[in-house]
């Protein structure tokens, strides 16, 4: 019994390690996000970036406009909001993780196709030729990426319109037919630069 849960561990541990090495072995190299994103955080979500949830499995991903970084409960946080009837929400509320990816502008039709087409209807990572790769954790991410965060959720819970203060949100929600959004709030649990 000792032998067998000391394979086990330390069969845990080479896959952990092989998977942590996994995004170096992509070309990609590990940075601390409080000290190395450069990136202008009230811009970063405007220019569109990838969300992706999912598994080993089956994962999806689609474009983001809307998203925060900055710190909340002594973390380093990044929030991203999904609606309601977007494919992707089932990911993000059955998963514990999440990646968040950027793309360089040569690869804008990867932005443009996962905000216009849904997974729903068929693999987009693998209608656009795109390789899926994993974190230590098993969160998906898709090695042509330029920059990969990786979150672990912390809070999820859709918007309640009796909350709302200013008529911003009602205007939005008045002819919206994906629904109302989710805010997932996640922990940075890693963050990968594509190697120079």
């Amino acid at each position: 019994m000792k032998n067998y849960i000391c394979i086990s561990l330390l069969a845990s541990l080479m896959l952990v390690a092989t998977s942590a090495l996994g995004q170096e072995e992509q070309g990609f190299k590990k940075i601390n996000v409080t000290e190395d994103f450069s990136e202008n955080g009230f811009q970063w979500f405007r220019d569109a970036q990838l969300l992706c949830a999912g598994n080993r499995e089956k994962s999806n991903a689609m474009t983001i406009g809307w998203g925060g970084i900055g710190t909340l409960w002594g973390r380093t946080a990044l929030t991203v909001y999904v609606a309601e009837k977007r494919y992707t929400k089932e990911f993000m509320d059955r998963e514990q993780y999440f990646t968040v990816m950027s793309f360089d502008v040569s690869q804008s039709r990867v932005l443009t196709y996962m905000g216009r087409n849904s997974g729903r209807d068929g693999d987009k990572a693998e209608a656009l030729g795109l390789h899926v790769a994993y974190t230590a954790n098993g969160t998906p991410y898709y090695t042509e990426a330029t920059m990969v965060i990786e979150c672990k959720t912390m809070y999820a819970a859709p918007f309640d319109p009796q909350h709302f203060k200013s008529d911003v949100p009602e205007r939005m929600y008045g002819n919206f037919p994906a629904g109302i959004h989710s805010m997932y709030i996640g922990e940075v649990v890693g963050a990968w630069v594509r190697g120079e």
